[in-house]
């Protein structure tokens, strides 16, 4: 069958994206794998049923299970390790669909987050760079057992270059020295670093393409907790598809450290008696990392 030139093409640049991250190994299922070849047939007759039947295909291993997520009391129960991510093949156990959420490459030497930032650089990887002012890569303690994630910068963010500096920064600063903490204690980021215009949700391709850093950064930092800030965190860090009601407040596997999935605080903002929810969840924060591993 012939390939599409412009699915080609669009290979090939994920391709060469992925191996300026440093991923140079990409590996295929070999033809044939998976399938439960026939024998011959042994008269004229059943050649004629096989190929009028269609073919039966057995698969060698079932897809991996969605991660469930943890109680409250499971998750308090069970001390988090300090680790990063499990990484197989340079790709994140959770997710070994490379167009599903691309990560980070596996290194020898842990990274720091100048590192990543350098390598970020200008960046004009897609098309969110046309209309940004600034790149929010991130801020916060580098050594933060607890790391939030958003969904990506607005107005304010972009005049700034700093994440949650708006109104619904002022909320989530709020919030964090309501758990007893400082804003400086904890790491902040969003899924894409530039904004998308007029405050939409990232689309798709811009989080495949953006994401990878995010990765990186948490990978650098090794915090004990992931707290994503809305659906397009939950998705793009857990690769859930639930909505973000349905699992607010639950504590998921991030590889060796824990994720936790709440409302973002612009939500709350435009839902004044939801922030109720949003404080609940954020004391299941604060029970977390008072139990010391």
């Amino acid at each position: 069958m012939p390939v599409d030139e412009r699915l080609r093409q669009q290979l090939a640049a994920w391709l060469e994206f992925y191996r300026e991250l440093g991923i140079e190994d990409f590996y295929r299922r070999p033809p044939g794998v998976g399938e439960v070849r026939q024998p011959a047939p042994s008269n004229p007759r059943e050649a004629r049923l096989q190929k009028e039947e269609p073919a039966r295909h057995t698969e060698v291993a079932a897809a991996p299970a969605i991660t469930k997520p943890k109680p409250e009391e499971t998750a308090q129960s069970v001390p988090p390790a300090q680790a990063t991510p499990a990484i197989i093949g340079g790709l994140h156990a959770r997710s070994l669909n490379l167009f599903e959420a691309p990560p980070s490459p596996a290194r020898g030497k842990p990274e720091s987050l100048e590192e990543i930032r350098a390598d970020l650089g200008d960046c004009q990887r897609c098309r969110l760079a046309a209309g940004r002012k600034m790149i929010v890569f991130g801020q916060g303690n580098p050594h933060a057992e607890l790391v939030f994630v958003g969904e990506g910068p607005g107005a304010d963010e972009d005049e700034q270059g700093l994440p949650f500096v708006g109104r619904a920064g002022q909320l989530l600063n709020r919030l964090i020295q309501f758990i007893g903490m400082k804003r400086e204690d904890v790491y902040i980021g969003n899924v894409v670093k530039c904004r998308p215009p007029g405050n939409r949700t990232p689309e798709r391709d811009e989080i495949e393409t953006c994401s990878p850093f995010l990765f990186r950064q948490i990978e650098a930092i090794r915090p004990r907790l992931v707290c994503c800030l809305g659906a397009p965190a939950v998705h793009t860090l857990l690769g859930l598809k639930e909505g973000i009601t349905k699992i607010r407040g639950q504590f998921f596997d991030y590889g060796s450290a824990k994720a936790l999935a709440t409302f973002h605080p612009a939500y709350i903002l435009r839902n004044p008696r939801e922030e109720k929810i949003l404080r609940e969840d954020f004391e299941k924060i604060r029970k977390f990392l008072a139990a010391r591993p």
